[in-house]
This record gives structure tokens, C-alpha cells and sequence, in this order.
């Protein structure tokens, strides 16, 4: 789950990945709510608005939490970035609701079952499993999987929790939806693991099935107000985000004030080669909306894309 804090109402760059999630990549908010987030630098001058993001896509190590499924490790398992802020996680992403209903929407419409990629710690798998409907959650994290199991159980509900990457979930099931919340796939680094999430999304799919996912492209004003700096986006959790406009990647580093310091790694593509990966993986484009209120794409920061599974 990413989730650097900017745009979308307060998050800079997830990649779960979004969410799931997610170093936090800007979270936007919609065109007729934006506005600076009421939060200060250590110089005490007010702050730049902030990124939202999904989760990892390392494959973590053995010792997974009760009730988790481990997922066929292809690779030498790696921890998760997010294992060390698992439990900062909920307070850095406390201000980010505006895509819950959007996604919950989203699946009472599929009917279900639903796979969260990026689940993390359960900030939308929750409520749509409140409302009924089974929730296959995969994350790479266990220790975001751990707090999502907990969230899950006090919520009386249950999620069927797993240890697993973006571009191979350990999922055999076929479902009508796939979701990838919270700018999660802005942890892949390259076309060619984009392609392989993408052909594995659609893998999980039933025949005219639906991947939905919400990722973003930052603007200059962004980029200029937070590089290198040092931000408390919450009380008491910094981040700093590092930009390279030409490789178009994102480092973001997250502390709190009893946590040791993580990094993650996050890049971005335009919407246009979204599309066109999408196309070449096998995916018709239903929606390509610019803001959780299905407000049209009209070339801003965020898109969310719905695309159905192509016959």
C-alpha cells in the first residue's frame, strides 16, 4: 500500500497496490475539496499537500502471523518495507477515506468474491467484508497482514488473509473482481513487472471480470513543494520524499517517533501507457475516472481505472 501524502485529500507516494495499499504516496482529493493539508514542517511553515500509495511487492519471510496462507515463493524471500511501520500504518493513513466507498461500490456491484491486492491493514477489505462479501486479501507484509487480521476481528468479521507478491498472488480461485487500492502498483519498477501484475490480475479473473485500480502521475507543484524535505504528514510521522523526474521513480522514507526509518521505492508511468498496457494484457477499458466520485479523467494527477477482462 502506498501512500505518500499530496493530492488526493492528503497522500504522496503508495503501489497495495495501494490499497493495498503503501509508502504513502499522495492522497488527492476531489477538484471541489482541494486544498492544502492543515500540517507544518519542522521550520513551522505550512505544508504541501500529500501522496497516497498501496502496498510492496516484496515477498516477505517465513513466521507469517495465525490464519495467514503463504503464497509459492519464486524468489529469495525478502521483508517488507512495511513490516517495520506496520503499526504506524492506520495513524499516517487515518485521512484517507474518500476511496472506501468507491471500492465498497465496487464490490457490492461484482457481488463477489473480491481479491485485495495490497490488502495491508485492511482499510477496505473491513468494510466490504462488513457488508457480506468475501474478501481474498494478499499483501507482502505479514506484519500488515497481522493488524488486518486483528482489525478484521474486532470488526466480527473474516478475511481470507495471504503472503503474497503482485505479479504471482497465491490465489487459485476466479473471481468477478480484483481491486488494487492505494496506488499500489506504483511499486512496480519496471513495464515488465507492470505486465506480469497485470497478466496475474487478469489470471484471477472470470470471464468478463473487472480489475480496478487507482494510481497517479504527479504534478511539478508537488514534486517541488516536498523533494527532499523533510514533512510531518500525522503527529509524530515524518516522511521525505526523493524525486527523479527523468527515471519518473519516487524513494520515500517514513520514521516514526519510535520506529526506525524505512525506504520504499515507487515509480510512475503516464495514463496513456497504463492504457496501453492494459490493452496488451488483455484488458478492455470500461472507465478511466479522475477522482473517487467517478468524476471523467481530465488530466489531472490521479486516474482510476476500471478494465474488464477481455473474451
Amino acid at each position: 500500500m502506498c501512500s505518500f501524502v499530496a493530492g488526493r485529500g492528503q497522500r504522496r507516494a503508495p503501489a497495495r497496490l495501494a490499497e493495498v495499499g503503501a509508502p504513502r504516496l499522495r492522497q488527492r482529493r476531489s477538484p471541489a475539496s482541494r486544498g492544502p493539508v492543515n500540517r507544518k514542517t519542522r521550520d513551522g511553515t505550512a505544508m504541501p499537500k500529500r501522496y497516497l500509495c498501496a502496498e510492496t511487492v516484496t515477498i516477505p519471510e517465513a513466521g507469517l502471523p495465525l490464519a495467514l496462507v503463504p503464497g509459492t515463493v519464486t524468489k529469495r524471500p525478502q521483508a517488507s518495507p512495511y513490516d517495520s511501520i506496520a503499526a504506524l500504518y492506520d495513524p499516517w493513513s487515518a485521512s484517507v477515506t474518500e476511496d472506501v466507498a468507491f471500492y465498497l461500490e465496487e464490490a457490492r456491484r461484482s457481488g463477489g468474491p473480491v481479491v485485495e491486492l495490497g490488502v495491508g491493514t485492511g482499510r477496505i477489505a473491513v468494510p466490504i467484508a462488513a457488508d457480506g462479501i468475501r474478501v481474498l486479501g494478499v499483501d507482502s507484509s505479514r506484519g500488515m497482514l497481522d493488524i488486518c487480521a486483528r482489525r478484521a476481528a474486532l470488526a466480527g468479521v473474516e478475511l481470507d488473509l495471504r503472503v503474497g507478491d503482485l505479479r504471482a498472488p497465491p490465489v487459485d480461485e476466479r473471481v468477478p473482481l480484483v481491486i488494487c487500492p492505494f496506488r499500489s502498483y506504483l511499486h512496480l519498477q519496471t513495464d515488465r513487472e507492470r505486465r506480469q501484475a497485470l497478466a496475474a490480475a487478469r489470471d484471477l479473473l472470470v470471464p468478463d471480470g473487472r480489475l480496478v485500480f487507482d494510481v497517479f502521475t504527479p504534478g511539478a507543484d508537488d514534486i517541488d513543494e516536498t523533494h527532499d524535505r523533510w514533512l510531518e504528514r500525522e503527529a509524530g510521522i515524518w516522511e521525505r520524499a526523493v524525486w527523479d523526474t527523468t527515471a519518473r521513480t519516487l524513494t520515500l522514507s517514513v520514521r516514526g517517533a519510535e520506529t526506525a526509518e524505512t525506504t520504499m521505492a515507487l515509480a510512475w508511468i503516464d495514463p496513456e501507457e497504463w492504457r496501453a498496457l492494459l490493452g496488451e494484457s488483455g484488458f478492455e477499458i470500461e472507465e478511466c475516472y479522475g477522482w473517487f466520485d467517478r468524476s471523467p479523467f481530465t488530466g489531472g494527477e490521479d486516474t482510476i481505472w476500471v478494465a474488464r477482462r477481455s473474451s
